[in-house]
């Protein structure tokens, strides 16, 4: 039996993952990744937000990403039964950067993870966890890697296992989410636009015209290619077919515009399907682990807000830890928990409003509100952590107020 010891132990090689072990290494700490499937390997969640950049950058990051040649991302588009609208992030109303790019998943979280193997994490591919003893003494993690059984010590545990959810499994703190129950069809495809208007530097989201609470994503990426989804309640996408491909394409079909825009696309990948993928769980921190992104919470992908609110989990838990390991007593609670889910709340407030319909009337709203857009645009752009924009600061409350202005005219 092997063992493998380390001041921290991060469960996952994802972006959560990776910029938290990069934050570590370069404070000094030993960290030992574990990550159960071999890089690079696909994963959705393409369209960044540029509140990304930031942690990025932090991490040390930011130069490799450019340099992958990635399809550039400056805003966000919405179509709805031939009404059209567009945020431009550099008109947000939050500082920081206004740009970002549109990946391909399997090449960006590789390039991540190689940066922070680059810079001093060890990363075991190919280990699978299935046990885990944490306490505030440490932790011991049991994996396994081709037959053979691997220990990982190490004096504190994150998670960020996304979807794989290790933590929340083993240590039974799965609870359900108040969002019902979706589901995501997907895939790639040589998008074939010869549409001159067509603005490749933005995803497009378009609303189904007759059920306002379906909606497509076509993410272009460089190389004439793009990602192309649908989501909606589990009943309404079975309804659209029977295999994957046949609902995908139904569905577009059932958009005339979007339909119109991928008039000769070539659907040369498989289509795929994700059911039930919000969650939710009962502490964010316990005694020697804290979670990371999609290990603790996921909302849903309309603001493509996962990757964002990972890294930001990642930059707060790695500053928490440091202190930590560092001799400091730390109030996880106050100083990560809290802080972290502000931002998620923000989120989840646009979410909510977006499938009932009130967010949706602010975009699809033609105003001459320029600061107002601003602020909804700093959203969009991922800045949930701004309190500055009174559009954060009391989310629930403003933007009420406003979807009934915006219903009303």
């Amino acid at each position: 039996m092997k063992e493998v010891v380390s001041d921290v132990v991060v469960i996952g090689a994802g972006p959560a993952g990776a910029v938290a072990s990069a934050l570590l290494v370069q404070k000094g700490w030993s960290v030992n990744v574990v990550e159960r499937q071999e890089f690079p390997r696909f994963s959705i969640g393409e369209s960044l937000l540029p509140q990304c950049m930031e942690f990025i950058e932090r991490a040390g990051m930011l130069d490799a990403v450019k340099a992958a040649g990635f399809q550039f991302k400056n805003g966000a588009a919405f179509e709805w039964d031939g009404a059209r609208t567009a945020f431009d992030f550099t008109e947000k109303f939050s500082p920081g950067h206004g740009t970002t790019f549109q990946v391909q998943r399997a090449a960006f979280d590789k390039i991540l993870a190689d940066e922070a193997q680059r810079q001093g994490a060890n990363i075991y591919y190919r280990h699978g966890i299935r046990a885990a003893e944490i306490d505030g003494e440490g932790a011991r993690l049991v994996a396994e890697c081709d037959g053979e059984e691997v220990i990982f010590r190490g004096r504190f545990v994150l998670d960020a296992s996304g979807f794989g959810r290790v933590l929340p499994r083993l240590l039974e703190l799965d609870r359900p989410s108040a969002f019902p129950a979706r589901e995501s069809v997907f895939t790639h495809v040589q998008d074939n636009i010869a549409d001159e208007k067509f603005d490749r530097d933005k995803i497009l989201i378009t609303v189904n015209p007759e059920q306002r609470d379906i909606w497509y994503w076509l993410i272009p990426f460089s190389g004439g290619r793009a990602s192309l989804g649908v989501v909606g309640e589990r009943s309404k996408i079975a309804a659209m077919g029977e295999a994957p491909e046949q609902i995908l394409r139904n569905a577009v079909a059932a958009a005339p515009e979007l339909a119109k825009t991928l008039r000769n696309a070539e659907f040369d990948t498989a289509v795929q399907r994700i059911s039930g993928y919000a969650s939710d769980v009962s502490t964010l921190v316990g005694p020697g682990f804290a979670l990371l992104g999609n290990a603790g919470e996921f909302l849903d992908p309309v603001f493509s807000s996962g990757v964002t609110i990972a890294m930001k989990s990642a930059h707060l838990a790695s500053d928490c830890l440091h202190r930590q390991l560092g001799g400091e007593t730390v109030d996880w609670q106050a100083d990560f928990a809290a802080p972290l889910k502000h931002g998620v709340d923000v989120f989840k407030t646009y979410v909510t409003a977006w499938y009932d319909g009130r967010f949706q009337d602010v975009i699809f709203h033609r105003t001459g509100q320029t600061e107002i857009k601003r602020m909804i645009c700093s959203i969009l752009a991922g800045y949930a952590w701004d309190r500055n924009n009174p559009y954060v600061a009391a989310a629930e409350r403003r933007l009420n107020t406003l979807a009934e202005i915006c219903a009303a005219s």
